[in-house]
């Protein structure tokens, strides 16, 4: 059985040779390296986890790259082992995975394994955090920019906030109500912390079967800074936090959109849906 090792050559700011090196040294198993370019990934991992029999998959990026990964395997029962190299790694986060190299590689390529759920967003696949506003604003900006890593994200915040277009009118419908909301940015969390580490949803889990629908009201720095503790209490003048198991979303205008990490593009409406013990992840 081979190993599959997709490699996001943009992703954080980090040399991905000696990863390769690394984990060569630390298995016996044959590995089919897979580079991504931007350019039909999701097609050519499909076709290489078909064309062989895979014993896991190791992905080195942030993410957005396992969430690529985990679209290409549709069905497939596949284990995934993370390598947490991305500009944020949140969902490294929230399963407490090492962001040293030779201890990620070990937990990536050891035996204790955790089912997670997924979100069905406009039929996109979500593991982590999606969101309209604010942060997809500054997603957008960092992607057209030319610095990478958290410094790159620093950069972009401050035009960002000058220029957002928020507050935002949301109209929201889960199973047993519909409200209408403003606010500058409403997220889809199936987990606890955006990559940055800024805990948005102390006690969210991503394998209790449900996701939470947070919305930001206004721009609060005190409160922004509180979210850098883990067991932040924050305001609810600040947040409202709203569990649900399905929910859509409509705006009065387009609004910028991003899933796990990837800017996807401005709209109007969403929907999503919990999709329990989806994905098969390697923890230590």
């Amino acid at each position: 059985m081979k190993i599959l090792l997709v490699i996001n050559p943009i992703s954080g700011d980090s040399n991905k040779e000696s990863l390769i090196s690394s984990i060569k040294q630390r298995t016996s198993s044959k590995i089919e390296i897979f580079r991504t370019t931007g350019k039909d990934d999701i097609k050519k991992i499909k076709n290489l986890i078909t064309e062989n029999e895979l014993e896991r998959i190791l992905v080195a990026g942030g993410d957005g790259t396992i969430k690529l990964v985990a679209e290409a395997m549709e069905d497939e029962s596949i284990p995934i082992g993370i390598l947490p190299l991305g500009s944020a790694n949140g969902l490294a986060s929230d399963l407490n995975l090492p962001l040293e190299q030779e201890a990620f590689i070990k937990v990536a390529l050891g035996d204790k394994k955790k089912q997670i759920d997924a979100i069905n967003i406009n039929d996109q696949l979500c593991l982590h955090i999606s969101d309209l506003g604010l942060n997809a604003e500054l997603i957008k900006e960092y992607e057209q920019g030319t610095f990478r890593g958290k410094f790159g994200y620093a950069l972009q915040t401050i035009p960002t906030l000058f220029n957002t277009e928020g507050p935002y009118d949301f109209t929201i419908k889960t199973n047993d109500k519909t409200i209408n909301r403003k606010g500058i940015m409403l997220a889809i969390a199936n987990s606890k912390q955006f990559g940055t580490g800024a805990v948005v949803n102390a006690t969210g889990e991503i394998d209790d079967g449900i996701f939470e629908l947070l919305l930001f009201k206004k721009l609060d720095i005190f409160e922004v800074l509180k979210t850098l503790k883990k067991d932040a209490q924050l305001s609810p003048e600040f947040l409202e936090v709203i569990p649900t198991k399905k929910a859509s979303i409509q705006t009065l205008k387009n609004v910028d959109f991003q899933i796990d990490g990837e800017y996807c593009k401005a709209l109007k409406y969403v929907e999503a849906e919990i999709l329990p013990k989806k994905l098969s992840v390697f923890i230590s």
